[in-house]
C-alpha cells in the first residue's frame, strides 16, 4: 500500500526546522533522549506552524516532521552519541503503519540513523479510534521502534489504552507535576500513577519540571527520567546541554505524602 498523500511530505509547502529538548537520566546524569519539536526555519514557534496544518495536509506535515527530525538530529550529532531521538506523531495522520513508515525508514537509512534509537510518542489532542492507535503502536514496536504515550493523564483514553498496550514509556502530563511539592493531592495521584506504571513495566518520564521543589519530590519517588526548563530549554537547530541539579541543596517540602 502506498500513502500518496503523505509519501515524503511533499504537499506540505511550509519549510520547517526543529528545536531539541533533552530528556535526562538524573541518576546517570546523562542525556537519555532529545525530543524534536517543530519550529519555523527562522525559529517561529510550534503554534505558528501547527496553525497551517489542516485535513488536507496533515499527513504530509506528519511525514515532513519525521524526516526533518532525523535529518536535523543527524546534522547535530545525535545519531552517534547513544541518545534516543523522540519524534511526535499524529495518529490521525497514519493511514496504515507499515506503509506510512517508509519515508521514516528511508531517512534513517540515508543518514545512518539506528531505528532502535527512535522513540515515537503521541498525544491525544482529539478523540481517536483506539483500535487504530493500538495498531500503530503494536506495528511500531514490532518494527523495533520504541513507543511512548505523551501527556498521560490529560487525554481521553489513557488508562483504557494502557490496559490494552504497554508502551516502553509514559510521559506524565506536566499539570500533574506543576507545584507537586506544594500539593498533597497531587503527590498522592503521582505516587500511585508511578506505582501503576512500574507494575506494568512501563518507564515513567516526568516532563514540565521547572523548580527544585518539583524535582526533589520526583527524586523521592525514584523517578529517573525527567524533562523541563529546570534542566534545559529547547534549543533551536542544536542540542542543548542540560544542567543537573543533583548537588543542589534540598528544600523543605510541604505536605509530602
Amino acid at each position: 500500500m502506498t500513502c500518496k498523500a503523505c509519501r515524503n511530505g511533499e504537499t506540505f509547502n511550509l519549510a520547517i526546522s526543529m528545536a531539541f529538548q533533552p530528556i535526562i537520566d538524573v541518576v546517570e546524569q546523562s542525556v537519555f533522549a532529545h525530543e524534536a519539536l517543530v519550529r519555523g526555519v527562522n525559529g517561529e514557534g510550534a503554534g505558528d506552524i501547527l496553525s497551517q496544518v489542516d485535513d488536507e495536509n496533515r499527513y504530509a506535515f506528519d511525514q515532513k516532521c519525521r524526516v526533518t527530525a532525523i535529518q536535523d538530529a543527524t546534522r547535530y550529532g545525535l545519531s552517534g552519541n547513544g541518545s534516543l531521538l523522540s519524534i511526535n506523531f499524529l495518529p490521525n495522520a497514519v493511514y496504515e503503519p507499515r506503509a506510512c513508515i517508509r519515508a521514516t525508514l528511508a531517512a534513517a537509512l540515508t543518514h545512518n540513523f539506528p531505528t532502535n534509537h527512535i522513540l515515537f510518542e503521541f498525544t491525544e489532542t482529539e478523540r481517536l479510534d483506539t483500535q487504530h492507535v493500538l495498531n500503530i503502536l503494536r506495528s511500531y514496536k514490532a518494527m523495533g521502534f520504541k513507543t511512548a504515550i505523551d501527556d498521560f493523564g490529560s487525554g481521553f483514553a489513557g488508562i483504557d489504552l494502557l490496559t490494552r498496550f504497554q508502551p516502553d514509556f509514559v510521559k506524565l502530563d506536566m499539570e500533574m507535576i506543576r507545584d507537586v511539592d506544594k500539593s498533597r493531592p497531587k503527590q498522592v495521584v503521582l505516587r500511585h500513577t508511578l506505582a501503576m506504571l512500574r507494575e506494568l513495566d512501563v518507564r515513567p518520564i516526568c516532563e514540565g519540571i521547572e523548580t527544585l521543589g518539583e524535582y526533589h519530590v520526583l527524586r523521592d519517588y525514584d523517578v529517573e527520567l525527567m524533562q523541563g526548563y529546570l534542566f534545559a530549554r529547547p534549543m533551536f537547530q542544536g542540542l542543548a546541554v542540560p544542567e543537573y541539579p543533583e548537588k543542589a541543596q534540598k528544600p523543605q517540602l510541604s505536605g509530602l505524602g
